[in-house]
């Protein structure tokens, strides 16, 4: 307004040095009277939920709980504050993008439309808002289970919100924000296999995401129900490739991979979250009557990053004051 563009020029005219000091001084006064009142004003409005945060403005002001963006889902956070950003955090500003790793093929979650390259879902939203928090453009990259950890370590991408199941294994690798979403394990199968439950999987081929989590699982739940004896067991030395007593699997890149497995028959279960699930659940096709595992979602960053508390902050707050039950509602998940 009238009060911005004033401030500006008188800056500009001190920077010029084309006023004499007297007035430069009674200016230099007014400049700060000036951003003062935009302070106070902004702030006034911020309480109020008048004020939508757009771009770097946080960096002055700070976000707002009640804040809304433009298609009325809440993007403020009680995390943001005028307080200089960690090193990590503040290379992001710098450079003016963040990079995020996201998965392609998983709708409600992430999802690319292969004409016009967009992503939606919960995942890219909150990527976008946390991109928006910093005030720096969001840039998606598609990423695998098998690859999502790699790029991350290697400085590709700086977070991966890409339906990450948080484990205490992993947190050694990486930091994870507190959950944004919980999901079971199931498995999907085709009505005419008669596969009904757990029991009817031994000695079965189930096919699951490369590096996922799902096939440990779902050992674990076949032998808490005495399907398997599980004397050789180990969670922390299980691997999907080697297992072979009473079930086998096979790993896969992606999640349309899988399903075409099943259609074929090469396996006859298709194991993973059930929210991921419920996309290849076509006619013809059931869940078995067994959900077990709870896996819960966080967004992964490096580990020991200043960055990962900046997004466990955003994550806590968009839970409290429920904007994160509105985007899972939004698309379909809950």
């Amino acid at each position: 307004g009238v009060l911005d563009d004033t401030l500006e020029l008188v800056l500009r005219s001190l920077l010029h040095g084309s006023l004499d000091l007297v007035v430069r001084s009674t200016l230099l006064q007014t400049a700060g009277q000036v951003y003062d009142r935009n302070v106070e004003r902004r702030n006034a409005e911020c309480h109020t939920g008048q004020f939508a945060v757009q771009g770097g403005d946080h960096l002055a002001y700070g976000l707002c709980s009640t804040g809304r963006r433009g298609d009325d889902v809440a993007a403020g956070s009680t995390a943001a504050s005028a307080a200089a950003l960690g090193a990590d955090t503040q290379a992001i500003v710098d450079r003016g993008v963040l990079k995020v790793g996201v998965k392609n093929a998983v709708q409600g979650f992430s999802f690319q439309d292969t004409l016009t390259g967009e992503y939606t879902g919960l995942e890219d939203s909150l990527a976008e808002m946390i991109a928006e928090h910093l005030g720096v453009d969001v840039e998606f990259t598609t990423v695998t289970a098998a690859t999502r950890g790699e790029l991350l370590d290697s400085g590709d991408i700086d977070a991966v919100l890409a339906t990450f199941t948080i484990t205490e294994e992993r947190k050694k690798t990486w930091d994870f924000s507190t959950p944004y979403y919980t999901d079971y394990v199931s498995v999907l199968v085709e009505d005419s296999t008669g596969i009904k439950g757990l029991a009817d999987l031994k000695d079965k081929v189930v096919g699951v995401s490369s590096g996922s989590t799902s096939a440990r699982a779902l050992v674990k739940a076949m032998i808490d129900e005495g399907v398997l004896d599980g004397a050789n067991f180990d969670a922390d030395t299980f691997n999907a490739d080697t297992w072979k007593d009473g079930i086998s699997f096979r790993q896969y890149d992606d999640y349309p991979a899988i399903s075409t497995a099943l259609s074929a028959g090469e396996v006859q279960g298709f194991c993973v979250d059930k929210s991921i699930l419920a996309i290849y659940k076509t006619e013809g096709r059931s869940y078995i009557d067994a959900e077990f595992s709870p896996q819960e979602y966080g967004v992964a960053t490096k580990k020991g990053s200043d960055f990962s508390t900046v997004c466990d902050d955003l994550i806590k707050g968009w839970l409290a004051d429920g904007t994160i039950d509105q985007l899972i509602k939004d698309n379909g998940l809950g």
